[in-house]
């Protein structure tokens, strides 16, 4: 049996296979950066394992998260999001996927990619963790606060640091699977 973080809730497929497949994977794709961001966002208060839960809902609800499209939503597609069971009906988060589809693209606009402005917060290269259990790992990083503030400063929410750092655990910018789970030298 292969040996993953503790953090997995084994009893769970889905978790499963993110965890072995998808999480902390390097990522430079703008449409799936955009996807984890605004998940992240929407777990917020809750389980990780409930917003996978509902992420086909949400790649549904939110148009496959093509952040054009959601930057055109208006009041009519808000009251619609916050009618469907499928996703987490809390109108800030919901107007903030919005606001922040908007945002990404203004810093598209401005660096080409938004996968080449998150990479420069660390030189392009992933930061090795190097934890040998969950309890070591830290919830925010100076990294972290920085493109937290930085995220801010441009108009995004529900980006605090701790949202920040879980971002940079799902795309791959940090490697923070335990040094005993397959998955870390695999990375």
């Amino acid at each position: 049996m292969k040996k993953r973080c503790g953090w997995v809730n084994l009893d769970c497929p889905q978790y499963v296979k993110y965890h072995d497949e998808e999480w902390g994977v390097k990522s430079h794709d703008d449409l799936y950066l955009f996807e984890m961001l605004i998940l992240e966002g929407a777990q917020a208060g809750l389980s990780w394992l409930t917003i996978l839960k509902k992420r086909e809902n949400y790649r549904r609800a939110f148009d496959s998260f093509d952040f054009e499209k959601i930057a055109k939503y208006d009041e009519k597609k808000i009251e619609e999001l916050l009618l469907n069971t499928g996703i987490v009906r809390n109108r800030l988060k919901i107007r903030s996927t919005v606001s922040n589809a908007r945002a990404f693209i203004q810093i598209r606009e401005g660096f080409g990619l938004f996968a080449s402005y998150v990479w420069e917060f660390v030189n392009d290269q992933t930061i090795k963790g190097g934890w040998n259990k969950r309890t070591e790992i830290p919830a925010t990083t100076k990294i972290s606060d920085l493109i937290s503030k930085d995220l801010k400063k441009r108009g995004f929410n529900f980006v605090g640091p701790t949202i920040i750092y879980a971002f940079m655990q799902a795309v791959g910018l940090v490697n923070d699977h335990e040094k005993s789970c397959f998955r870390y030298g695999e990375i």
